[in-house]
């Protein structure tokens, strides 16, 4: 063989050997390591041997393209799935509350200078009782919360009227709707405490009936206002099944009243998961004065609810 045939068959021998190993490098597979390293050479120059590696080499070739093409196939499709599974669990929240507030009602209400201050219990409130809807409905999207309150009763007595001819009844009716849409921002979101500040506005309407069954001198009338507010409400997991939350807010500066403010406090026992028992105390006070109507009222006393929460 002459210098110039050895040459190639080694420059050849050399060739393939690196491809093996760096086909082997890439790939980080041990059984194609093993492969490779398995043939004892121990004639460089021997046509056999290099066929016999040529041989083995093949396979890897094939085996390092499978490997490395796993991994192209999970890194694409891992990082989607992640983020999708991430919202169907986290973004989106939202809970209703029906409620029962036991209030006392007491302060001034008035028109045309005539005023007359009130007090009314519990017990007085419900004699009169004719239709109430009182919820809170809870939703929020990561960490935007937007908080809704609704409260709504109709109060009516029928009062027959001493010493006049027919008969005469008095018909009286009062309905009460207190609207408070909210939206805020959680600025504290840890397992243990949980706060928001919030913002939005309290719609009231105040409407008032009186009629008579033997005469004309019928009476119908309604205020109705919009109030600014800010508060902030902070919720407590005082353990897996108990809950605090503690809220308020403050507002009118005379847009509508000259000013009106709540507080509560509201104590939560989790009976499933889904599921939530409340008891607490809730003030509510506003100041309402235009030129020919007063209302400055207080309501006050414990509540009593229940916290469905549907996603």
């Amino acid at each position: 063989m002459t210098s110039n045939q050895k040459f190639a068959v080694s420059a050849i021998f050399l060739g393939i050997l690196l491809l093996a190993n760096g086909c082997t490098c890439r790939a980080q597979a041990p059984p194609a390591q093993s492969s490779v390293n398995a043939p004892d050479i121990t004639e460089p120059n021997s046509s056999s041997a290099v066929a016999d590696l040529t041989v083995a080499a093949q396979p890897q070739a094939s085996d390092t393209d499978a490997v490395a093409t796993t991994p192209v196939v999970q890194d694409s499709t891992a990082p989607s799935a992640a983020p999708t599974s991430t919202a169907v669990e986290g973004n989106w929240h939202f809970a209703v509350s029906p409620y029962l507030w036991i209030p006392w009602v007491y302060g001034d209400v008035g028109a045309n200078g005539n005023n007359v201050h009130f007090y009314a219990t519990p017990g007085e409130i419900f004699s009169h009782f004719r239709f109430g809807l009182l919820g809170f409905v809870d939703t929020r999207y990561k960490r935007v919360v937007m908080p809704l309150d609704i409260l709504w009763l109709r109060l009516g007595d029928d009062r027959a009227l001493p010493r006049t001819p027919n008969a005469t009844v008095a018909n009286a009716k009062l309905d009460l709707f207190v609207l408070t849409p909210k939206i805020g921002y959680r600025v504290i979101d840890t397992k243990k405490i949980k706060v928001d500040a919030l913002a939005g506005i309290r719609y009231w309407h105040f409407g008032e009936n009186l009629s008579f069954t033997t005469n004309t001198l019928n009476f119908s009338g309604s205020q109705n206002w919009v109030d600014p507010l800010v508060g902030g409400r902070i919720l407590g997991n005082l353990s897996d099944k108990i809950d605090v939350v503690i809220s308020g807010d403050v507002g009118g500066w005379g847009t509508g009243s000259q000013l009106e403010y709540q507080v509560g406090g509201f104590l939560g026992y989790r009976i499933k998961p889904a599921v939530a028992l409340q008891a607490g105390y809730r003030y509510l006070s506003v100041d309402y004065t235009n030129a020919n109507r007063l209302a400055n009222i207080n309501i006050s006393g414990p509540l009593f609810g229940v916290t469905i929460t549907l996603k």
